[in-house]
């Protein structure tokens, strides 16, 4: 089930990647342009995280 689930997020991540950069290009439809700028967000949104996490624990090493 681990694996299944695993698999699932695996084929969302490229299937964004593949919009972003078919949207890069200039050809992409509607629905391609949509995920490209979902999958970005969610790449600032879980880099903009990490930042956060690590100043944290920067912090409390003092």
């Amino acid at each position: 089930m681990l694996l299944l689930i695993l698999s699932v997020v695996f084929l969302l991540l490229v299937g964004g990647c593949v919009c972003v950069y078919w949207e890069a290009r200039g050809d992409a439809p509607r629905w391609a342009r949509g995920v490209a700028k979902a999958t970005l967000i969610g790449s600032e949104l879980a880099r903009s995280t990490r930042r956060s996490s690590r100043s944290r624990q920067s912090n409390g090493d003092d």
